[in-house]
């Protein structure tokens, strides 16, 4: 379907739930998608009663549209639009105007009324401008199934014509719950633990570990750019923390009893998260972790990991099977670049049991060994802030 339009409407679902706050939603919606309407040519995106109707400075195609919006959570779907007079011959002309160029199979119109004191009914717009659709095209109508449906909303001030439906992603805006730093290891489950977080609205600060001065940790460093990189169209800023922790987790090796050691790397990692994420105000860390997915991450194992930080740790994944992670790892387009091949901080040095079921009392007797404050310091010493080059 060949078809070209300055404007598109916006509609969303879950911010019509939110109240008297619903404006400071709309307005951070309406602000993500000029963001991502800027390479187009954005010259307003204008919130109306329920829906967004964004303007471009010329004309685009449905591609384009799709392209820019469908990752931009808080949006339930959109259609390319024609904003119009509220005066059924001005519809009937924004409507034929823009009518696609290709024919289609069968189409239907489907009109609504947020404002009933438009002389006509719904039905009584939907035949008006079916029969308009039929004297110019020809198409027939399929009212269940239609190839190419044609949308007519009546707000306070205009009308809107819109052609067909794009699903967007849903949730809430990005920004508007605050933010977290991600645990981000450039596997499989982070990255996905990252997008849902920015799902849920949050503004989402990548803090990735690394085993320098040991093994290929630029490799890793260099993966993690990439997964950053892919979820910038969902929001995720183009930067990260990159924190070195060979040295400490040699340490670790050397002071603590082998099965302690793997939630002691985490309880580490936590604390220097911790740190750096509240330089930036944030109000909570998210890992891809997820019960049972490995040994360590038992109840007993997760409590002790909570148990290093003082701000809440967020585990999205905690529903998810691993199948269901891979899944969505497809889907948002990371999971082929977390198999690039680079050296995993969480599995250097790693011993061969693991405690599973660990008691808080021994996990901390193990950790007494080690000059926890020290190791942190020294991290936070080394850490450093990568901002990425526009792609």
């Amino acid at each position: 379907m060949t078809l070209k339009t300055r404007h598109a409407v916006i509609h969303y679902a879950e911010i019509g739930l939110k109240g008297r706050n619903r404006p400071f939603f709309e307005r951070a919606l309406a602000d993500n998608a000029a963001q991502r309407l800027e390479p187009l040519g954005v010259q307003e995106v204008q919130r109306l009663p329920g829906r967004l109707l964004a303007r471009l400075a010329q004309p685009r195609d449905e591609a384009a549209w799709t392209e820019a919006l469908s990752p931009v959570f808080g949006i339930a779907y959109f259609a390319p639009a024609a904003p119009a007079e509220r005066d059924m011959e001005a519809v009937r002309a924004a409507m034929l105007e823009h009518l696609p160029s290709d024919p289609v199979e069968s189409f239907r119109i489907r009109a609504s009324r947020a404002d009933k004191s438009f002389p006509l009914t719904s039905p009584e717009i939907e035949r008006e401008l079916g029969a308009a659709v039929q004297e110019r095209t020809g198409w027939p109508v399929r009212l269940e199934g239609a190839e190419l449906e044609i949308g007519v909303e009546v707000v306070y001030h205009h009308v809107v014509v819109s052609f067909g439906r794009v699903p967007g992603p849903g949730g809430l805006p990005v920004g508007v719950s605050g933010r977290v730093g991600l645990l981000l290891s450039g596997g499989i489950d982070s990255p996905v633990a990252g997008y849902l977080a920015l799902k849920r609205g949050c503004r989402v600060t990548p803090i990735h570990f690394h085993s320098r001065p040991f093994g290929n940790w630029r490799g890793a460093e260099k993966r993690v750019r990439k997964i950053v990189r892919a979820l910038g169209p969902y929001g995720m800023a183009p930067c990260f923390h990159a924190v070195p922790i060979g040295r400490q987790q040699r340490e670790i090796t050397v002071r603590a009893p082998a099965p302690f050691r793997v939630l002691l790397y985490r309880r580490l990692m936590v604390r220097i998260a911790e740190t750096l994420i509240r330089r930036e105000k944030g109000k909570a860390l998210v890992t891809g972790e997820s019960i049972g997915q490995v040994a360590s991450q038992t109840l007993e194992g997760l409590a002790a990991t909570q148990d290093a930080a003082a701000m809440p740790i967020l585990r999205p994944l905690v529903g998810m099977d691993k199948q269901e992670i891979v899944d969505q790892a497809r889907a948002i387009g990371t999971f082929e670049l977390s198999q690039i091949p680079a050296d995993d901080c969480c599995r250097f040095l790693m011993p061969d049991n693991v405690v599973t079921r660990p008691r808080l009392e021994d996990v901390l007797a193990a950790e007494a060994s080690v000059d926890v404050d020290r190791l942190v310091e020294e991290a936070l010493a080394e850490a450093s802030r990568i901002e990425l080059e526009p792609s």
